[in-house]
């Protein structure tokens, strides 16, 4: 739904889509993470990057959609589908203590998810926190630019200093 002065409407349905990636170092934090809140994970459809995906599959059963690694292109991929609106959450337990071969991606993810103003927890006090929110079991609404507009806008402008 669009709203001139406010943007456009997004809905977060009942039932989120929620993005599970964890750096090699946190992997098993991660996992632990998913077994303690099993009961509530199994109601939402779960994606992860590669080796995650798997191992949180293999250890706690949760069904868990894997993209490629991290390093592959995963982190693309998981934010190529917040931009389809198909990723309503993104839990990523990143080592910031580690040098990661891939970190402009793990940048353009986060960055992706804050423009389209998605759930983002870096550690598992944030994911905790929103795992537990009252939003976790309702719709979401949350406004966000009209990014069809800003985009003609911007090449009208683009237009008039040629």
């Amino acid at each position: 739904m669009e709203n001139e002065n406010k943007g456009v409407e997004f809905v977060i349905g009942k039932q989120k889509n929620i993005a599970l990636i964890a750096h090699d170092n946190k992997k098993g934090d991660m996992i632990r993470w998913c077994a303690d809140n099993f009961d509530i994970l199994k109601g939402h459809f779960l994606y992860g990057t590669g080796t995650t995906a798997r191992m949180i599959s293999e250890h706690t059963g949760l069904p868990v959609r894997g993209f490629n690694s991290g390093p592959l292109g995963g982190d693309l991929q998981i934010g190529s589908r917040i931009v389809d609106n198909e990723i309503d959450i993104v839990i990523f337990f990143s080592d910031p203590l580690t040098a990661q071969p891939h970190d402009p991606d793990v940048k353009a993810l986060l960055r992706i998810a804050q423009v389209y103003d998605i759930p983002i927890a870096n550690t598992k006090a944030t994911a905790d926190f929103i795992i537990t929110s009252t939003y976790m079991n309702t719709e979401y609404t949350h406004q966000l630019m009209n990014f069809k507009q800003n985009v003609e806008e911007r090449a009208s402008k683009l237009v008039t200093n040629i």
